[in-house]
């Protein structure tokens, strides 16, 4: 009896596990699992950034050009004798032929005042630049032009006279008057003709103050404006290569037509002149 049971025990037992369905292990079983785990997993976060755009920086405004202030004129100083009209004139003479390029030497000035007597020193020759008188001299004049005092000029050859007006001095050379300067003339009508005219700086005999306390004037050139012999070489050297040359006298003619005088006002305030 016994033996019977254990029999139909091991019998039900063996119908049992061949009717249990086999465990799943294909790929495709797997499938659901996995994307059940991939669905589980929290999605990466996507952060959406706003475009930027580049910041517009407008452009400054272009500052108006600064104005090109004239040269400097240099400042005032005194010159002993000479009046502060002939001074005026002569310093806006120049400033016009220095913007007509014709000045290659504009620090140094010379000035002639031919409305004093020849028994004065009426020459001087100036440093504007370091604002010194470094010549105050005798001067002659032309045998036609007066005797003790001018009276006459001309721009023509073989008049014997002086000229007026702006001129700038050329190179030098020896002549029948020793060591000279040549002069270049600047106002048509008036001086243009002085190259030609061979008027020219050089030492003089009858220029010094002996010759006055024998004659009660300076002897006179052929227009030339003769200086003493002793200061010649030394003035010709500190004025040659280009520096002014101006030649006054209140000549009304002159006055109201020089072209040089009219394109520059005159009382530029370079120089003050001190009184005689």
């Amino acid at each position: 009896m016994k033996t019977l049971l254990l029999a139909a025990v091991a019998l039900v037992g063996a119908l049992l596990v061949t009717t249990l369905p086999a465990p799943a292990t294909s790929p495709e079983a797997d499938a659901p699992a996995v994307a059940a785990v991939a669905s589980a997993r929290p999605a990466p976060t996507v952060v959406k950034t706003a475009r930027v755009e580049p910041a517009v920086v407008p452009a400054p405004r272009p500052k108006p050009a600064a104005a090109v202030a004239p040269a400097s004129a240099p400042a005032p100083f005194a010159v002993p004798g000479l009046r502060s009209e002939v001074l005026d004139l002569a310093f806006s003479a120049a400033r016009c032929a220095q913007s007509r390029g014709v000045v290659r030497r504009p620090d140094i000035h010379t000035v002639i005042d031919y409305s004093l007597p020849s028994t004065e020193k009426r020459m001087w020759v100036l440093d504007v630049e370091n604002r010194e008188v470094l010549f105050h001299e005798l001067v002659s004049h032309g045998k036609a032009s007066g005797n003790l005092r001018t009276t006459s000029f001309s721009n023509v050859s073989m008049s014997l006279m002086s000229n007026l007006g702006l001129m700038t001095t050329a190179e030098t050379y020896y002549g029948k008057n020793g060591y000279s300067l040549r002069l270049d003339g600047h106002e048509p009508g008036y001086n243009d003709l002085a190259r030609e005219r061979a008027i020219v700086i050089h030492g003089a005999p009858y220029v010094s103050p002996e010759f006055v306390r024998q004659i009660g004037r300076l002897g006179r050139s052929w227009g030339c404006p003769a200086v003493e012999q002793r200061v010649a070489r030394e003035l010709i050297d500190t004025i040659q290569g280009g520096s002014v040359v101006f030649g006054y006298y209140p000549d009304e003619q002159w006055l109201g037509s020089s072209r040089l005088l009219s394109c520059a006002p005159a009382g530029g305030g370079t120089v003050v002149a001190a009184a005689p």
